[in-house]
């Protein structure tokens, strides 16, 4: 049992950032608009997750402007995304 838990990684226990990186695993990129609405969060509390996973280089993000407004870009890096595998893993070994 100990080692299962070992293999959980912190930084996805919060439900919010685990809802970040399991939408950003399974797409290429999402907006910041679209991450929001996804989870039903406000900017403040999204934008504090994403900057959470951000220094620990699982996400990354590209600015560029579409129609003259900001719009910012998520995506999972190499490094979060066998972060994340691992993390669950440990979860569905523990259900087992």
């Amino acid at each position: 049992m100990k080692e299962l838990l070992k293999n959980l990684n912190k930084a996805f226990e919060n439900k919010i950032r685990l809802g970040i990186m399991s939408a950003l695993v399974v797409n290429e990129y999402l907006d910041f608009n679209t991450l929001k609405d996804l989870l039903g969060v406000t900017d403040g509390n999204l934008a504090s997750h994403l900057k959470s996973l951000e220094k620990r280089k699982y996400i990354t993000f590209k600015k560029e402007f579409l129609d003259r407004k900001p719009n910012t870009k998520y995506s999972a890096t190499t490094e979060g995304q066998k972060a994340f595998e691992k993390h669950i893993k440990a979860i569905e070994e523990l259900l087992k």
